[in-house]
């Protein structure tokens, strides 16, 4: 991870405190292989509870659905790294806290590929009260830790637009 990664997400997590505090917004997140990653870049920062409702890391399918209410035959279907998946879980996260905007992510961190989905392969989830969307995006085998840190601020930015689209 370069320098300038690294600054990336505590500039990323204070921009979108500040945003959110200004609107009164409150998030929470859905992860699996950002590990609770995401949760901590965003409450590493003074006066996150401001706007951090609540955070839940669904490693497994098992906690997927019993968290997040993500459907079987949705997992069965598409896997747990998809769209599908990733939109469940964000609609979870937001339906089972005090939360205006929930993001979730899912995905292949590596080493390796999983199955037919290739290492680097990162589905997210966007949930508002209007609004539920799903992105994949494919930042290559560039190594585990490379791409949790290119999940979180790319989760961190889709906040930050969600935020900044909100009322």
């Amino acid at each position: 991870m370069t320098d300038r990664a690294q600054h990336d997400i505590p500039s990323l997590a204070q921009a979108l405190l500040e945003a959110a505090r200004a609107k009164g917004l409150h998030l929470a997140v859905a992860e699996s292989c950002t590990g609770g990653l995401l949760a901590g870049a965003i409450t590493t920062q003074a006066g996150s509870s401001a706007i951090f409702d609540r955070g839940f890391v669904t490693y497994s399918n098992a906690a997927k659905s019993d968290l997040l209410a993500v459907r079987s035959e949705t997992l069965l279907k598409h896997g747990a790294v998809s769209e599908e998946v990733a939109a469940e879980m964000a609609r979870g996260a937001l339906d089972r806290s005090e939360a205006d905007i929930a993001v979730s992510t899912t995905g292949v961190a590596g080493p390796g590929a999983s199955g037919r989905k290739p290492e680097g392969r990162v589905c997210f989830g966007l949930a508002t009260a209007s609004e539920l969307r799903a992105q994949t995006i494919e930042f290559g085998a560039q190594g585990r830790d490379a791409v949790r840190a290119a999940a979180v601020r790319h989760a961190l930015r889709l906040l930050l637009q969600a935020v900044d689209r909100a009322p």
